[in-house]
């Protein structure tokens, strides 16, 4: 069981992931797109929207760093334990609570406000269930594992992050999950089992980045003759001034 929890099916969730991406990239191009719905209400989009990307892009660095850089790294350019705890805790609840609050302004309002309803797929609540889940289960893990550390303080750059280190390198030690709190184990595989859905929702719009926009031309626009006012423009060419 262990090896199917933390070898195959992250395995499994990782390639749908890459393959539904490539899919729908070939054969849905048209549907690549988060279906804006601001005609529809902006007010309350103005607000949730900046909350949940920003505090998702602190989750994700938070993440990134907490996976991928290795206690030993932190330890050779001075960060102790301490340090590290506090920072991790600090940056990882104010990003975690402005995710929150944002995805519940984001779930309020497509709920709530009709025409942006009607627009919501099925996908849609399943990608915000899973999305919601991911995030209560992070936060859980933060606040419980890290403030209250009932049983014990459990060091996840010991354990979840060797492991995670080691399934991308293709080598996992499933042991290292298995020994791994519960609400570890949770987040990870609703983690996972976002990523396989992340292909088939709105979501593929983080993949769709406006780049061109810092190389493509300037846009001219030409404003009306003012001297005109509301005159229609003469039809035709004026002759020239030495000929009349």
């Amino acid at each position: 069981m262990d090896v199917f929890l933390w070898v195959i099916v992250p395995y499994l969730c990782l390639a749908t992931f890459v393959v539904g991406h490539v899919w729908r990239y070939r054969y849905d191009k048209f549907g690549w797109t988060t279906r804006s719905s601001q005609l529809y209400e902006d007010r309350m989009l103005r607000l949730g929207s900046p909350l949940f990307h920003f505090g998702m892009l602190g989750v994700v660095g938070g993440h990134v760093i907490g996976l991928l850089v290795p206690r030993s790294w932190t330890d050779a350019v001075g960060i102790d334990d301490h340090m590290y705890h506090y920072v991790a805790v600090g940056g990882g609840l104010l990003a975690g609570i402005a995710a929150t609050v944002g995805l519940v302004i984001l779930i309020y309002r497509r709920r709530t406000v009709g025409p942006v309803f009607s627009a919501t797929t099925g996908m849609d609540k399943v990608m915000y269930l899973f999305l919601a889940a991911a995030i209560f289960l992070g936060m859980w893990n933060t606040i419980a594992g890290s403030i209250f550390t009932l049983g014990g303080e459990y060091n996840y750059r010991e354990g979840v992050s060797v492991w995670y280190r080691s399934f991308l390198a293709f080598n996992p030690d499933a042991s290292l999950m298995a020994d791994a709190p519960i609400g570890f184990q949770l987040h990870a595989l609703v983690a996972f089992a976002l990523f396989a859905l992340w292909p088939f929702t709105r979501l593929v719009h983080v993949f769709s980045a406006p780049v061109g926009y810092l190389t493509r031309p300037y846009i001219v626009y030409r404003s009306r003759d003012e001297a005109m006012g509301s005159r229609s423009p003469r039809r035709g060419w004026d002759e020239p001034a030495g000929r009349r």
